[in-house]
């Protein structure tokens, strides 16, 4: 029988305090992903996580391995239900849970990478420089053109091709700042900053791309049991190469998110779930394909609820 379930794994910008605490609480088997965590990054994440304070949690440096962890801990909750996804995606830094997911990373390694990532994207930028936010209400051709006319005013580009009537611009302070003001005289309807600490998907990233490159070559990566679609083709990838260029591209490139849902629903997929903090990629989803189903898994209760949906399906 062929799948017709895509698992979903969010990135920056879902953390928030408290994510994983009723996890942790109702499954003791993933006390140990904590644990591992914490010996490799050297400080107490469990507790970042579950208490905070908000201002640490949401430097990159420490939102990365956090959302990674309470990520794969949700992944874990599932493995009961016997999944076998047709394919998998993870929006920006959740491509990393999704290559944990489709057996290409061990978790143990994905931390470690994950933690150099965000170092390098944080010694990119001058802390404080850097803005992201959310477009709401413009066609992505639109932004694009807001951002080629305010490059006078430093580097600004669309980072994120979210869903129809969402983009998320990111680069320099004064530059973002200018392109805010340029999309709201062409009609968009709302611009949200977003709680994320670096510009990432522009090619503010192209360092730290550099420097990335060169920490996967120590990384074992293997190929994919199931199929990745990445975010900077929207393709699936399964191959080892595959995997390592798109790592390293995907950080001064756009997310092409809106595109990635497309390609796993021509590969038939109707049913989506959304595993880790927050329900953000379920929202996006909903408003790109109306018609797939849309689930998640946090904690205890959604999972009670995936699983009666599924059952019932």
């Amino acid at each position: 029988m062929v799948s017709s379930i895509g698992l979903l794994f969010p990135g920056q910008g879902s953390q928030f305090i408290g994510m994983g605490r009723a996890m942790y609480e109702a499954f003791p088997r993933i006390h140990t992903l904590y644990e591992t965590a914490k010996d490799i990054l050297g400080y107490d994440i469990r507790s970042l996580c579950f208490e905070g304070p908000a201002d640490t949690l949401n430097l990159t440096e420490y939102t990365q391995p956090a959302m990674l962890l309470t990520s794969i801990a949700a992944l874990r909750m599932l493995d009961d239900l016997s999944i076998e996804p047709a394919a998998v995606a993870g929006h920006s830094l959740g491509e990393y849970s999704a290559l944990v997911s489709a057996h290409s990373l061990r978790f143990d390694d994905a931390v470690r990478l994950v933690q150099k990532r965000a170092q390098y994207m944080s010694e990119s930028v001058l802390r404080g420089s850097g803005r992201v936010a959310a477009v709401l209400g413009l066609s992505g051709d639109i932004v694009k053109e807001v951002c080629r006319e305010t490059e006078a005013a430093g580097i600004v580009a669309a980072a994120n091709f979210n869903s129809p009537g969402q983009v998320v611009i990111a680069g320099e302070q004064a530059a973002v700042e200018q392109a805010t003001t340029l999309l709201k005289g062409r009609g968009c309807r709302r611009v949200v900053p977003l709680p994320v600490s670096v510009p990432v998907h522009t090619p503010l990233m192209q360092q730290a791309a550099d420097r990335l490159a060169k920490t996967l070559e120590t990384i074992p990566i293997a190929e994919g049991r199931i199929p990745v679609i990445n975010n900077a083709e929207a393709k699936a990838i399964q191959a080892v190469a595959e995997i390592r260029t798109s790592l390293v591209q995907q950080l001064p490139s756009p997310v092409l998110w809106e595109q990635s849902m497309h390609t796993m629903w021509e590969m038939g997929i109707t049913t989506f779930i959304e595993v880790g903090p927050g329900t953000v990629l379920t929202g996006l989803g909903k408003r790109t394909l109306p018609d797939a189903t849309w689930l998640n898994v946090q904690d205890p209760s959604s999972l009670d609820t995936t699983m009666n949906a599924l059952s019932t399906a």
